[in-house]
């Protein structure tokens, strides 16, 4: 079997290419990446290749199909920052829907039949009132920036190819994933910042935004798993949530970690954190994925805390 995973030097997909190297040795992997947030020597050599290819280019994303002739796709490359996004609203739908329709118009001129796997997202939701959780995959879509609507335009192109041309689609909107090697959410940032306190780097002083958001977060060890085995047992043409249906609170976080720090730190708000618009609450229902999968996630939040602040104390003392 082959396997492609566009967007493999980013951070859930390093973590698949470990995942199904480990556990399915005679799957030959190929990645693709382009501007990597991880460094991508530590995992080419699990890999048959890693290939750069930018899937705005429809002529990278034709070349690393046909390179690769996958019998499965996880098409996880992205503009995955709504923050992002609200700076370069443009920038952040070309990648993600025209990638997108790269990705399906080379399975299509290059007839081949793999299973592809969507990674959307629970941005797609949008604003939930506390009454209105946990959501299901049937509550309605107002997405709040422009990654959440570039989400749901990557979710319908997913189910017009099934529709329209018979390709085996799974759209996954994925809820909150975090763990090491993750940057850019909160506790990345909180973890970063308390590994560079310990160190002498920073003032033992943490800024921060609004900590009263509740967000349905899953281990990125957890999440790689319900991926596999959706393209093993998931419905083509389906969408399905990819959450633990569980709420933390970023309070809860920040909280744990300067519980487990080794240092006194203080914490100060500061206005220029602040989003546009936040959603208080971001609960998803698994009980579809769990029903045709027989996933659960089995890592709780304190040993994802744990393990995220011992990765970037491991990159403070390495640096």
């Amino acid at each position: 079997m082959n396997v492609l995973i566009t967007g493999a030097g980013g951070f859930i997909g390093s973590h698949l290419i470990e995942f199904v190297a480990e556990n399915y040795p005679d799957v030959k992997i190929y990645g693709t990446y382009y501007n990597p947030t991880v460094d991508i020597s530590e995992y080419s050599d699990k890999t048959e290749e890693m290939i750069e290819c930018d899937v705005r280019k429809k002529e990278d994303v034709f070349l690393a199909i046909k390179k690769a002739m996958p019998d499965k796709i996880f098409h996880l490359a992205a503009q995955s920052y709504p923050t992002v996004s609200w700076k370069k609203p443009r920038l952040t739908i070309d990648i993600n829907v025209n990638g997108t329709i790269n990705i399906f118009e080379a399975v299509k001129k290059l007839k081949l039949n793999p299973i592809v796997f969507v990674a959307c997202s629970s941005a797609e939701y949008g604003l939930v009132t506390p009454e209105e959780v946990p959501v299901k995959e049937t509550h309605i879509l107002k997405p709040l920036h422009p990654y959440g609507i570039s989400k749901v335009a990557q979710e319908n192109l997913t189910y017009q190819y099934f529709k329209n041309f018979g390709i085996r689609t799974i759209a996954a909107r994925i809820f909150n994933t975090t763990g090491p090697r993750k940057v850019g959410d909160a506790l990345a940032d909180f973890s970063s910042q308390v590994a560079k306190i310990e160190a002498g780097e920073q003032e033992a002083v943490i800024k921060v935004g609004n900590l009263e958001a509740e967000r349905d977060i899953t281990d990125v060890r957890d999440q790689i798993r319900s991926f596999w085995l959706a393209t093993e047992k998931a419905k083509y043409g389906e969408v399905y949530n990819f959450c633990s249906s569980k709420a933390i609170k970023i309070q809860y976080i920040l909280d744990k970690l300067i519980s487990i720090s080794k240092n006194e730190i203080k914490v100060e708000m500061d206005k220029e954190k602040l989003r546009p618009s936040d959603e208080p609450i971001i609960l998803g229902d698994n009980s579809k994925l769990i029903k045709e999968t027989g996933w659960k996630p089995e890592i709780g939040i304190d040993q994802t805390i744990k393990d995220s602040l011992d990765y970037w104390r491991g990159k403070n003392e390495n640096n």
